[in-house]
């Protein structure tokens, strides 16, 4: 199974990824911010990162 990492500060659009991916048999992590994200990177394998390019704290 492949595992997808979405970084987004926007809480709906994570959700509304996560669901439609978990439902098309995907692993999902999901992160709010970018510093966040790049932790998650940083401790897990992703086959693919989806990241917003503006956000908050950190851009994408």
């Amino acid at each position: 199974m492949s595992k997808i990492l979405v970084i987004d500060d926007e809480r709906a659009i994570r959700n509304t990824l996560k669901d439609v991916l978990e439902y098309e048999k995907y692993e999902v992590d999901l992160a709010e911010d970018g510093p966040s994200g790049l932790e998650l990177f940083s401790e897990n394998k992703y086959d693919i990162v989806l990241c917003d390019i503006k956000m908050q704290k950190m851009d994408g």
